[in-house]
């Protein structure tokens, strides 16, 4: 589905169907995201999807019916312009996020860590900043960021990744704290292993590398994840989520996990 338009004001704008509810996703091109998106598709959302690679998102648009809009959560006005082109918000999922490397914190890259926390961190504080407003605006919103086990228990080679999560953590926590009494619910997921693109990224894409985190166990899905949210946004609306922790059976804490053996 091509991206919708308004003809008034913002020619980009997404055109809102009246009582249909409006769920945006970012980092939407695949994985968590991507199956966020079908999964809310499905639930009868209006799903409007952000990512940096337009192609894969018109792909997950044409199969879905959603909306894609590109989207760099690292870069702040195109932030400000996704979120101008959406008139109404009533489900943000935060998801854009990502690992760089495993290194100690003696040999870290500066870089790395300064990556990580704008995407994971700054990315969803602009993106909020951004469609509060809507949010608001909705009456019965929800707020839900995809954090990670690394949010809530540091482990070795994560130094970066556990720094940017912890950030993330709080940053959700306070968001609840200042909207309290407010009708937007605030939660925040945290997954354990979940095989996606994500530890080929972090692998910088080295496939063996990557492959070898899941080896001998069974992971999480994206589909997993995505029925998390799903199961969260469709609580009656007195109902919040605060926290949700979610392991493989395989998989009791960070880099605690069950590997068969041939």
């Amino acid at each position: 589905m091509s991206e919708l338009t308004n003809p008034s004001d913002n020619p980009n704008s997404v055109v809102a169907e009246p009582h249909i509810p409006v769920a945006v996703v970012t980092g939407a091109s695949s994985g968590i995201g991507a199956a966020t998106v079908r999964h809310l598709s499905k639930l009868g959302y209006q799903v409007v999807m952000g990512a940096r690679r337009l192609d894969r998102l018109e792909a997950v648009a044409d199969e879905t019916g959603a909306t894609a809009l590109h989207l760099d959560v690292t870069d702040k006005d195109s932030v400000d312009a996704f979120c101008a082109a959406i008139p109404r918000c009533d489900v943000l999922v935060n998801n854009a996020g990502g690992a760089l490397g495993a290194d100690s914190i003696d040999s870290a890259d500066e870089a790395d860590w300064l990556a990580m926390y704008d995407v994971n961190v700054l990315g969803v504080l602009r993106v909020t900043q951004g469609l509060l407003p809507r949010l608001r605006e909705s009456g019965n919103a929800t707020v839900v960021t995809i954090g990670s086990i690394a949010a809530r228990e540091p482990y070795l080679g994560g130094g970066g990744y556990n720094a940017a999560k912890h950030a993330v953590g709080a940053l959700t926590r306070v968001l609840r704290l200042e909207l309290l009494g407010e009708p937007i619910r605030v939660c925040q997921i945290d997954p354990g292993l979940v095989e996606t693109e994500f530890s080929v990224v972090r692998f910088r894409g080295d496939q063996d590398r990557a492959d070898a985190v899941y080896e001998g166990l069974d992971p999480l899905t994206a589909d997993d994840i995505a029925e998390c949210v799903t199961w969260i946004v469709s609580r009656p609306a007195h109902v919040n989520i605060d926290s949700m922790l979610v392991l493989t059976r395989d998989q009791t804490s960070a880099q605690r996990v069950h590997r068969r053996t041939a």
